[in-house]
């Protein structure tokens, strides 16, 4: 995991030309940083971080985990997705690709970036958009950032922290590198108010998203702003970006099992002959069976990947400064 920081004139730049970069093709299909011989054996160690969960639930653990999914994947989201595989709700009239970056830019509208701020952006974001001499990118563990205390004028995460085992690290350090005063956003993935942990098929999708999605654990919605207010920050504003009126945001997963077949038969004859690393047909089939949990998870409301929440670090009083 790793965080990136950008200047105001380019974070609009960023949002359009990561939402908009065409994807990867299928014949360039790789694993990533992972070696194409150590595909295979990354996907069974992803896998065998669920058989022992107390290992994911520490800060040691999770840069580990988390990268050997990215790793994994990162190539076939680009295959279908594009630069930019974050949710975004529908919008009538345009395409995805639009919706997303709309979706994007309207993290940066809420904490009211100004020219020459520093803004932070807390998550796993690459250099792919065409921005390397406009952004400084740090690579580290988002829970131990190498910042100094009050440094960035603003900072914002999408649906990236889901991926932290305690919400309040990644809080705590993002008050920390805040000046005073400074606006926070984030787009959390969270159960909602009809999950029940008592519905074995409500389980069952969460449990499958959690897997097919390196999350230690999802946590609920009510959640979020209780561990904001734990570690200091004022709640400005929290709001479930993918209710009514919001178009359903999981309508890109719904591929016809034509279109799956269709790529999984590509996906298996470019792995047989050498061009795809072993172990992509694998991690192809599991993300066809992730995208079927999340699109469950959307059509009956128990999970949503756009829980906002807009926080202040407050001012320091008078007497403080």
């Amino acid at each position: 995991m790793f965080v990136l920081i950008k200047t105001c004139s380019t974070i609009y730049q960023h949002a359009h030309s990561a939402s908009t970069i065409a994807g990867k093709r299928a014949v360039d299909l790789s694993g990533g940083s992972i070696s194409a011989e150590k595909v295979q054996d990354n996907y069974k160690q992803y896998w065998s971080f669920f058989r022992q969960p107390k290992e994911i639930e520490t800060a040691e653990k999770v840069p580990d985990f988390v990268d050997t999914f990215y790793n994994l994947v990162t190539d076939i989201y680009e295959w279908g997705w594009g630069q930019s595989f974050h949710f975004s709700p529908s919008i009538r009239g345009k395409s995805h690709r639009d919706a997303t970056r709309l979706h994007e830019e309207m993290a940066v509208d809420l904490i009211e970036v100004k020219p020459g701020d520093r803004v932070l952006d807390v998550g796993l974001h690459n250099k792919k958009a065409g921005l390397d001499s406009l952004c400084e990118v740090v690579c580290g563990n988002f829970l131990e950032m190498p910042f100094k205390d009050n440094t960035f004028d603003g900072a914002y995460s999408i649906e990236a922290t889901c991926h932290a085992p305690k919400l309040e690290e990644v809080y705590a350090e993002v008050f920390r590198v805040l000046k005073p005063g400074s606006l926070y956003v984030s787009y959390e993935w969270v159960t909602t108010d009809k999950y029940r942990g008592d519905n074995p098929e409500h389980v069952e999708v969460i449990q499958g998203i959690e897997r097919g999605d390196a999350l230690p654990g999802l946590r609920n919605y009510k959640d979020i702003a209780e561990v904001a207010k734990k570690v200091g920050f004022e709640v400005v504003k929290e709001k479930d970006l993918a209710k009514p009126p919001a178009l359903p945001w999981w309508t890109r997963l719904k591929m016809g099992r034509i279109a799956y077949w269709r790529n999984h038969i590509l996906v298996t004859v470019l792995a047989a002959i050498g061009i795809a690393p072993k172990g992509t047909v694998d991690v192809h089939e599991m993300l066809f069976k992730t995208a079927d949990y999340l699109t469950r998870g959307g059509d009956s409301g128990i999970f949503s990947p756009m829980h906002m929440i807009l926080l202040r670090k407050p001012q320091v009083p008078p007497t403080q400064s």
